[in-house]
């Protein structure tokens, strides 16, 4: 199975400057949500990490908060309230930092949006715990 979510280049770009005192690494500060991230039969594709931008952006919104759920995983929710995004079908999903750059992408099956309910969505910024 490809993997479905990525950091995008710019976010390890904007890492190595930080680590290196060139600039202050924005904040995550919002999600934007895409229905771009299956092809024809409903197949998830996967995200690359040269990607600036959702394939088809349709919504951008502010984070809800996050949570650590261990030392490696930050973890960022978002709530569609329910007039946003209704008779959409959600595929992918971004991190936005506070210059409004995507840091990460995920895509996934295609999620239908009621317009009398809310979605939350979560993605977990994480590293590695591995050797490599």
């Amino acid at each position: 199975m490809a993997n479905n979510a990525v950091v995008l280049n710019q976010a390890r770009t904007k890492m190595l400057k930080a680590r290196a005192g060139v600039l202050v690494l924005p904040k995550i500060t919002g999600m934007a949500f895409g229905t771009g991230g299956v092809n024809a039969s409903g197949t998830p594709i996967a995200p690359t990490r040269d990607m600036t931008s959702l394939r088809n952006e349709v919504f951008r919104k502010n984070i809800d908060g996050y949570t650590f759920t261990s030392d490696l995983i930050c973890r960022y929710a978002c709530t569609l309230a329910e007039a946003e995004c209704a008779g959409k079908s959600i595929s992918e999903i971004a991190l936005v930092d506070a210059a409004g750059d995507l840091i990460a992408i995920k895509s996934f099956l295609a999620k239908g949006k009621d317009e009398d309910m809310q979605m939350t969505f979560q993605i977990d910024d994480q590293f590695d715990g591995g050797d490599s």
